[in-house]
């Protein structure tokens, strides 16, 4: 029987403390993966998300840093390595959040923020872990994306203009380091369910939903089950993929 083996990996996750990040941190650690929690402020939920992962059975240590920093993300690596070993695998999801309106509204402030949160961080997390996979032949680089990069709906320019910055980014980091073995990918999600929206009772959205091929809003699971299946041997043929988890809700086309 297949099964999403990790056992004896190590993972990263950035922004392992938010609703989404917890979620993919505690699947690759079900699927026997050790895990570095990475956290920018959230310190309090960084250890308690520790502690449930190495109930698990595997080991997790907790990791801050700034990853639009190149200094800070190279010092985390270092952190990690010391602790746990290079990273097998590195799942790019830390976020920003900022107020989303028109072009001739946004400032343009804004517009730099995303750009560091959506391309520095691929950027400055590939050089930093890459090298190491590279010299082991085997690594999954991840980064999440969103299905707004298709949608490009008005309202979304700095969010959507630095996630089409962080899809070229990594395409071309998947032709560069795919000789040595190093899968690079994209998850992208759609309007996803977390547990903000199980304790507020918020996962019905009919407007959304009506327009989804499958009628329905995804799950946090159903991301982190997309993100373990590009981090095993199961995906070792997949690269350069920008894929969407948003039931149908955004098609690539040929």
């Amino acid at each position: 029987m297949l099964a999403i083996d990790l056992t004896g990996k190590t993972a990263l996750v950035t922004g392992a403390t938010g609703q989404l990040g917890r979620v993919m941190a505690r699947t690759l650690a079900q699927c026997g993966a050790n895990v570095a929690v990475h956290y920018h402020s959230n310190f309090e939920m960084a250890q308690k998300l520790v502690k449930e992962l190495q109930d698990v059975g595997v080991q997790s240590v907790s990791v801050r840093a700034d990853v639009t920093q190149l200094e800070q993300v190279m010092a985390m690596r270092d952190e990690i390595a010391k602790q746990l070993g290079d990273p097998d695998i590195i799942v790019n999801n830390a976020v920003s959040q900022y107020h989303w309106t028109t072009v001739l509204e946004q400032p343009v402030e804004d517009y730099a923020d995303q750009f560091g949160s959506c391309v520095l961080q691929n950027v400055n997390m590939a050089k930093a872990f890459a090298p190491a996979m590279m010299k082991k032949r085997w690594g999954r680089i991840i980064g999440i994306n969103t299905e707004c990069s298709m949608q490009t709906f008005a309202g979304q320019s700095a969010y959507v203009a630095a996630k089409r910055g962080m899809d070229g980014v990594l395409r071309v980091l998947a032709q560069e380091i795919g000789p040595y073995q190093v899968t690079v990918n994209q998850v992208a999600p759609g309007w996803t369910i977390s547990d903000r929206d199980r304790e507020k009772h918020t996962e019905r959205d009919e407007a959304y939903e009506s327009k989804v091929p499958l009628r329905r809003r995804g799950t946090d699971q159903e991301i982190a089950n997309a993100v373990a299946f590009l981090a095993s041997d199961l995906a070792s043929n997949i690269t350069g993929v920008y894929l969407p988890v948003c039931g149908g809700n955004v098609m690539p086309r040929i």
